[in-house]
């Protein structure tokens, strides 16, 4: 039983790091890299679709991104979408590809980068936290149900709280990594 509440704390704190790594592969570097339009999706035939699976997204050099619609009927819908969204580049068209120039990163765009970085760590530390709420929440209600003793529930409470400590120790390494490669010119 208290393996089980463990586990299931375990398994919810390492989804919270994996959806932190998401939100930073979202937050640009400077470099080109194709999932910094993962979360793009174009109008194709009156459904959204993922970008990826409307065109080829690949990367030109350091800071362009080349996008070779599977369609040349898609590469309206496409600049369009891009046009739209929070990534603030204007796509330009020669033929049947679309090159995205990433502009370089100015000082001040950095440190709000980075700015956004710390809240995004912030939020996840939250979640964890949360986490270990409930699961220690949980092992009071077994504790005063007598389904487990006393000791039993602070040696689970110390685990959890370990646990917890560790993924909070991932999260800040994972936003020091950030940050630093935000701050490389």
């Amino acid at each position: 039983m208290i393996d089980d509440i463990n586990q299931d704390a375990k398994v919810r704190m390492d989804k919270s790091i994996e959806a932190f790594k998401i939100a930073l592969q979202k937050i640009r570097t400077g470099r080109a890299h194709p999932s910094l339009l993962d979360h793009l999706s174009v109008s194709y035939y009156g459904v959204d679709t993922p970008l990826n699976q409307a065109a080829n997204v690949s990367v030109q050099d350091s800071r362009t991104l080349a996008i070779q619609p599977y369609e040349k009927s898609m590469i309206g819908p496409i600049e369009k979408a891009i046009l739209e969204s929070d990534i603030g580049i204007t796509p330009n068209t020669a033929g049947n590809l679309i090159r995205l120039p990433l502009p370089p990163l100015t000082e001040e765009r950095r440190r709000d980068m980075i700015k956004v970085v710390g809240q995004e760590a912030e939020h996840t530390k939250i979640a964890i936290r949360n986490i270990r709420r409930d699961a220690n929440s949980t092992l009071k209600e077994l504790e005063k149900e007598k389904e487990i003793s006393e000791d039993d529930e602070r040696r689970a409470e110390d685990g959890i709280q370990k646990l917890t400590d560790d993924h909070v120790k991932k999260v800040d390494e994972l936003a020091g990594e950030k940050e630093k490669e935000l701050m490389e010119i």
